[in-house]
């Protein structure tokens, strides 16, 4: 009988944070292992020391090869690159850094080869893969240039119960994100998002655009961008057949959409999205990354170096990375296959 389990890539992040914590007790859940059958791509002498330091009921097993993946469970099956000697749990060490860029490089290259229909990555601290010598910000950027896909055809999306959050810009300072708001940005954002939720499987979705000014600008008292820049944008989307409001007053459209009012929120800078969304549920945000080969999601927090090492780590946020992916990864492969046929 066919196996229809999406098989998914999980990294393990910086070794020396809790990602390797995290993926180990998801995979003690039971019900990981009914949605997917899911590969870890680390280091399998971490994983030991993990297992027995939370003395977790798992075996640890160090593959060489996708194709020897067994998805027994009460098995930690390890994709080993063996890479890191003597891991300090909760320090910045650019060995470590060096070791979570391996880990996503492999899994993009599982991707690359069909290998793998989605990836879940651990959680990297910024400063150990820079002091390790990479020059990316984030994972983003990493995953569309190991992927081959332009940045701009990537987008990020937090997934939260009913909430799409989409982002206009990423990882950049206040004031550089705004100037990136332009009307021809702006445009070309909301046709994107409005492909990509038709990736998702939704039908003629109904997208929001979030204002930058209080108040959406009162009318130009409070700012000018709304009239001059967004509102031109939104007109230009609706003309290519977009549906879409806006721009919607920031205070009011996250609610909006828990509502159910909109399939899709488009926050114009990172935190606009990011306080809105991890104020309802911290650990329940789901960061998903659209428009590579295969999907790619992660719990949306960091490395949390501070508990690393002390067997006190939240699951939860992985659990819903992992859960995310695995629905995820098969309506994606279904639709654009209807789409190529």
């Amino acid at each position: 009988m066919a196996d229809n389990r999406p098989l998914i890539a999980l990294t393990i992040g910086d070794p020396a944070g809790v990602g390797p914590e995290i993926a180990a007790r998801a995979l003690a859940e039971s019900s990981t292992h009914e949605l997917m059958r899911p590969l870890l791509v680390g280091d399998a002498e971490v994983m030991g020391q993990v297992v027995s330091g939370a003395e977790l009921d798992l075996d640890v097993r160090p593959i060489a090869a996708a194709d020897e993946l067994s998805g027994e469970p009460g098995v930690v099956e390890v994709l080993d690159l063996d890479n890191v000697d003597d891991v300090t749990f909760g320090a910045v060490d650019p060995q470590c850094g060096r070791a979570a860029v391996a880990y996503i490089e492999r899994a993009c290259e599982l991707a690359r080869d069909g290998d793998v229909d989605g990836i879940v990555t651990g959680p990297i601290s910024k400063e150990a893969i820079k002091a390790g010598g990479s020059t990316f910000p984030g994972h983003t950027e990493m995953l569309a240039d190991l992927l081959g896909v332009p940045e701009d055809d990537v987008v990020t999306m937090f997934a939260l119960e009913q909430m799409r959050i989409f982002f206009l810009t990423r990882h950049h300072p206040l004031t550089a994100a705004i100037a990136q708001v332009t009307t021809e940005r702006v445009h070309s954002g909301l046709v994107r998002v409005n492909e990509l939720l038709g990736e998702l499987g939704v039908d003629s979705p109904r997208i929001a655009l979030a204002a930058l000014n209080p108040h959406a600008g009162e009318n130009g008292i409070l700012g000018s961008e709304e009239g001059d820049i967004l509102e031109p944008a939104v007109e230009l989307a609706r003309a290519d057949g977009v549906d879409v409001t806006g721009p919607v007053p920031a205070d009011s459209v996250f609610w909006q959409a828990r509502q159910g009012h909109y399939d899709g929120v488009i926050s114009l800078y990172h935190d606009q999205g990011h306080v809105a969304a991890k104020t309802v549920s911290f650990f329940g945000v789901v960061s998903v990354t659209l428009g590579l080969p295969v999907v790619r999601t992660a719990a949306e927090h960091g490395t949390a170096f501070d508990i690393a090492g002390r067997w006190i780590a939240d699951p939860g946020g992985q659990l819903e990375a992992m859960r995310v992916a695995a629905e995820l990864a098969p309506v994606v492969r279904r639709v654009r296959a209807g789409a190529s046929g």
